[in-house]
């Protein structure tokens, strides 16, 4: 069976399994980017939420969910936060177009990993920095889209102040039970002159509420979609990311077990002339 029929069967099981049609753009970009690049010769630690057939993306049912929400459209200027192997920033790339796609991680490796598989994949013209992504990519705001591939109870303060005001911030909400959010400013923040998109245009969507009858949003912002439950690892800040020892006594007891011989043991000091202290 040739690729092509491996991935049409696959994008069928998939509709089977989320038991709803595929959005028009996300089929497409499912049929067109090649999934191989993504998920062959992984090396990083498995994590919660990246279940798939290899240990660095998400599993396919939730990034189709993500770029579902996030409801991109051609010339969308979108912002991904996590780029992980760099599969849903093709995919988007593939919606969007290539230089309309921007990606962070704060993870050295994840970012060259990302590079890699979307220059392999033919989508070298995005973007993908290592920054911390609490922070975003301000050079480039504002984003039409902003998708966090990382759990919050909401968004960074930054990345809400570089979405456009007709924009969208799709992200994993909550800590152990989680649930796709997709949020907007309130209506009365909202403007066409910076994107010129048509708030009104399309149909209506009710704002999905929590239990409680209290919108989760933040302060500014409404609930216009959720879906779920989801489970993905929450966002990572500089001190976090893999490879990184938290914990200083087991850090430093790694690094004395390099250095050796030759690792200071507390006591050392530098000569002390007492002649000329006394």
């Amino acid at each position: 069976m040739d690729e092509a029929s491996i991935r049409a069967d696959a994008i069928e099981g998939l509709e089977h399994q989320l038991d709803e049609p595929l959005d028009a753009s996300v089929l497409t970009a499912l049929q067109r980017v090649p999934r191989e690049p993504f998920v062959d010769d992984t090396t990083r630690a498995s994590g919660a939420g990246r279940t798939d057939d290899d240990n660095e993306s998400l599993s396919i049912q939730t990034v189709v969910r993500l770029i579902t929400a996030l409801d991109v459209t051609r010339g969308d200027e979108v912002l991904v936060v996590g780029a992980g192997a760099g599969y849903s920033v093709a995919l988007l790339a593939e919606i969007a177009g290539p230089r309309h796609v921007h990606a962070v991680d704060i993870d050295r490796e994840a970012v060259w990993s990302a590079r890699s598989n979307l220059s392999t994949a033919g989508y070298d013209a995005v973007l993908v920095d290592r920054r911390d992504g609490v922070n975003g990519l301000p050079e480039y705001a504002p984003y039409d889209r902003i998708l966090l591939e990382a759990a919050v109870v909401e968004p960074p303060r930054a990345l809400r102040d570089q979405l456009a005001a007709n924009g969208r911030i799709v992200y994993p909400r909550g800590t152990t039970a989680q649930t796709i959010a997709a949020i907007e400013p309130d209506s009365e923040n909202k403007s066409t002159g910076d994107t010129g998109r048509d708030v009104d245009a399309g149909p209506e969507t009710t704002p999905s509420q929590p239990p409680d009858g209290d919108d989760a949003a933040p302060q500014g912002f409404s609930t216009v979609e959720t879906a779920g439950p989801v489970r993905i690892d929450p966002m990572l800040v500089d001190g976090e990311q893999a490879g990184v020892e938290r914990n200083r006594t087991r850090r430093e007891d790694a690094e004395w077990a390099k250095r050796g011989h030759f690792a200071s043991h507390g006591w050392e000091q530098e000569w002390i002339d007492w002649d000329d202290r006394i």
